[in-house]
């Protein structure tokens, strides 16, 4: 008799840990609800048409497909089928994914109900995704995330208002933290002032790999994309930079780079008495390898456990135009509540009270 298991990359939850998740949702919930975010929740089938494109070239190779109904090879051109080619393939036999992120489907459903909402915006959603990736240690094919996003404002309060929901639950979760900012236009400048500007998306999703493959494996890669050495030692020099400071001068030819320095230095100001509980920090590195990030962009990091990012967001200047409606900026940010989960357990810093 066949033992019963379940698919890699996802997991079962019995009692205690159910009621240990449930802590974190409802500690997240409660700071999202105290800055005045509304709830909303989405299918966990979204239209392919809906997401692919929108997560750069790594990010549509990890969506999960659902084949069509019946029999979804009846009406396939078999010289396709025979050629064995699934970027070919696919189209004619799936129209549906499961949805890869919550920011999407949240730009999708504001185009379908932007003639009843009042902008600027403000919804929390937390629910599960999928993501094809290889499952490890703190990465899963199933997990939660928790989201608030704020869309019809290019206002940065908003900016240093998401630093402090960041700020205010992880605190209540009793997990230090480090909050990383950085943005996209810095990331445009360095690619302008390294004489790469066509090859700025080539550029940006091999930064985004440098916590995984150091910068040999970065510098590596940049040459494997047809990027010059000449270009990869300005690149270099670049990300050595440890204030917004230290980069005017190397940005003195890109008005987008400079444009970048002046928003964070813009949100830094915001924050200046936000009393805050956790470490605030700019980080040239950081990239966020998702292609529709235009402005800040956020990553946080658990001090003290060896984890990937428990966090992420930024600002997208319209994504909600490839939908049909442009000009809707917005900007979010996302907890990782699995993750976060693996952290708490790991600090012992789960209340007892839930045993």
């Amino acid at each position: 008799m066949q033992k019963p298991g379940i698919p890699r990359g996802t997991r079962d939850f019995g009692p205690e840990e159910v009621r240990k998740r449930t802590y974190i949702f409802d500690t997240i919930r409660a700071v999202f609800v105290k800055f005045g975010f509304q709830p909303l929740e989405t299918p966990a089938m979204e239209n392919l048409s809906t997401l692919t494109g929108k997560y750069g070239e790594e990010g549509d190779k990890l969506l999960f497909k659902i084949l069509n109904n019946g029999d979804y090879l009846k009406d396939v051109d078999a010289a396709l089928l025979a050629e064995k080619n699934s970027a070919k393939v696919i189209p004619a036999i799936a129209d549906r994914g499961l949805r890869y992120d919550l920011t999407v489907p949240f730009a999708r459903y504001v185009v379908m109900n932007h003639g009843q909402l009042t902008f600027p915006f403000k919804r929390y959603q937390i629910q599960p995704v999928w993501r094809a990736d290889n499952p490890q240690r703190g990465r899963y094919r199933e997990f939660f995330q928790c989201d608030a996003d704020v869309i019809g404002s290019e206002s940065l309060l908003f900016e240093a208002e998401l630093v402090q929901i960041y700020d205010d639950a992880f605190a209540q979760l009793k997990v230090p933290v480090t909050i990383k900012i950085n943005n996209r236009k810095v990331l445009f400048g360095m690619a302008e002032a390294a004489g790469i500007a066509e090859q700025f998306m080539d550029m940006t999703v091999a930064i985004d790999k440098l916590d995984k493959i150091g910068i040999d494996g970065v510098r590596k890669e940049l040459l494997e994309r047809g990027i010059s050495q000449d270009a990869i030692d300005k690149i270099e020099k670049t990300l050595a930079a440890t204030s917004t400071t230290d980069l005017r001068p190397l940005f003195a030819n890109s008005e987008t780079g400079l444009k970048g320095l002046d928003e964070l230095e813009q949100v830094f100001a915001f924050l200046k008495n936000a009393e805050l509980k956790n470490e605030l920090k700019f980080e040239v590195t950081l990239a966020r390898g998702l292609s529709y990030y235009t402005g800040c962009i956020f990553e946080v990091a658990a001090q003290g456990v060896k984890m990937g990012s428990i966090g992420g967001g930024g600002r997208y200047a319209d994504l909600t135009g490839v939908f049909g409606v442009p000009g809707l900026s917005g900007v979010g940010i996302s907890f990782g509540a699995d993750r976060i989960y693996d952290v708490i357990k790991e600090l012992e810093a789960f209340p007892e009270s839930l045993k």
